[in-house]
């Protein structure tokens, strides 16, 4: 485990490339660094690590050229937001004009898209500098990073290991100091559970939160959200601010939210510790890890009780599969020809999407509207937040699809996920957030707030990391 910032060789300065969204905003301010000069190093940097883990595989050939109107607008004290002159990646199943949008198949090879999906739009017009796009399993519906376009994205911590997914090309880019932010998606746990294995804050905001227009067919329905990957709280929080003004023209489920801030404090939390649902199993170091975190959160003022979940996971989470199914089933259907996919997974999951009946689908609809309906209530009256293992397995080898065996117990193909999607079909904000490290390898817990609490959970994170830091880790690879 390396230590940050890194020096340059030979120099004892600073690598631009190892600073934060916030440290490049307070260096360009004073003028002691310029977006140039960062970009210039992020791009070497790219060019030193991709051929190791493979995160980033479209860049965007207008970088330089954003760089440097940053640059202008800076000299004249004039910045166009926050964010203006970071760099920063997105996940390539959000559309970024005039790049190739392959959303891991080879479907999409050639879609590129004529206009930015919304939150892309606010970020070129607060000035981020666009790195590129980042890989992704084949329509970001497995829980690695590996498809027959680009092959696997790999761990910067262990470069033998995968990232997890469907984030997977953003969180590697981030935690081998490829730009500070990414922009993710997480539909099922697809931001948290990445996060947690490369050591990062990953935070899935509430539906609505982040307006969405304009971009892929939503096979998840509003179970995706587009979210924040970031090193430190304060990153993630930069991010999210960017992008989560309300449009309600553009996208009604925005209607009733305010633009996004931060309290001025945060909140003492009721928090219910899960360790574990039923007897699925879990790694016996993230459950250590975990346990510390609750602890530590307990210590900040928080009041924590040790609970089972409030649902029964066997009758909620497979409600996912279903819908997610149905979704693949339609989009394929909808293509021309009617394409099989590439992932033997996915193949099963379209027949099985094809074969559900309008009856069956609306039965998981209605039972995930009911769901959201109790979780709600339980969160308005029996606690403010869930915590949990962000993942119930460490990273496993980048060629798999999952661990087959946690704690020395079958698993199944999505029980290194367990934990995570219940938030989105409970229409629920979560955030992954680092604790103690497991053999060398990063762990991450998640908090669940009510509907509407992004904020609260933000700046518990930001307390949390201000107690017991983690900015400071780097894995060597990069």
């Amino acid at each position: 485990m390396a230590s940050c910032p890194t020096p340059e060789p030979g120099t004892g300065a600073i690598l631009p490339s190892t600073l934060s969204a916030t440290a490049l905003r307070h260096l360009y301010a004073s003028r002691a660094l310029s977006p140039v000069e960062v970009l210039r190093d992020v791009l070497a940097r790219i060019d030193r690590v991709t051929p190791r883990i493979n995160a980033i595989v479209t860049p965007d050939p207008g970088a330089m050229e954003a760089a440097r109107r940053s640059e202008a607008r800076w000299a004249e004290g004039r910045p166009a937001g926050p964010l203006d002159g970071v760099p920063l990646t997105v996940k390539d199943n959000i559309a970024v004009a005039g790049l190739r949008c392959c959303w891991g198949s080879a479907a999409f090879r050639d879609h590129v898209p004529a206009r930015d999906e919304l939150p892309v739009v606010r970020l070129r017009a607060g000035g981020a500098v666009i790195l590129g796009k980042t890989n992704v399993p084949e329509f970001t519906l497995e829980g690695h990073t590996d498809n027959a376009l680009f092959g696997p994205t790999r761990n910067p911590w262990d470069p033998r290991l995968t990232p997890g997914g469907s984030s997977g090309g953003a969180v590697a880019a981030v935690a081998a100091g490829l730009g500070p932010l990414a922009l993710g998606t997480d539909g099922g746990g697809s931001i948290r559970r990445p996060a947690s294995h490369t050591g990062l804050v990953g935070l899935k905001p509430t539906p609505g939160r982040v307006p969405r227009a304009y971009g892929l067919p939503a096979i998840l329905l509003d179970l995706e959200v587009i979210g924040p990957i970031a090193r430190t709280t304060a990153d993630a929080a930069a991010l999210l601010a960017a992008i989560a003004e309300p449009a309600p023209l553009e996208d009604p489920a925005s209607r009733g939210f305010t633009t996004f801030a931060l309290p001025e404090a945060p909140p003492r939390l009721r928090i219910r510790y899960v360790p574990r649902f039923g007897e699925h199993p879990v790694d016996p170091g993230i459950a250590a890890s975990v346990a510390g975190a609750a602890r530590r959160l307990a210590a900040l003022g928080h009041a924590v009780e040790e609970g089972p979940p409030p649902f029964e996971p066997e009758a909620v989470l497979p409600l996912f599969g279903t819908i997610g199914a149905a979704g693949l089933a339609w989009l394929l259907g909808s293509l021309p020809g009617n394409p099989a996919p590439a992932s033997p997974a996915l193949l099963a999951m379209a027949e099985a999407g094809r074969a559900l009946s309008a009856g069956q689908l609306m039965a998981a609809l209605d039972a995930m509207a009911a769901f959201r309906r109790g979780m709600t209530c339980f969160l308005a009256a029996g606690c403010d937040a869930l915590l949990t293992p962000a993942a119930a397995a460490l990273p496993w080898p980048a060629h798999e699809s999952h661990p087959p065996m946690i704690d020395d117990r079958p698993a199944g193909s999505r029980g290194h996920a367990v934990f995570t999607n219940f938030a989105n079909l409970a229409g629920l904000p979560g955030i992954a957030l680092p604790c103690d490290p497991v053999a060398g390898l990063p762990v991450g817990f998640q908090l669940v707030g009510a509907p509407g609490a992004d904020a609260a959970l933000l700046a518990v994170a930001a307390e949390y990391e201000a107690a017991h830091p983690w900015a400071d880790r780097w894995p060597e690879a990069a």
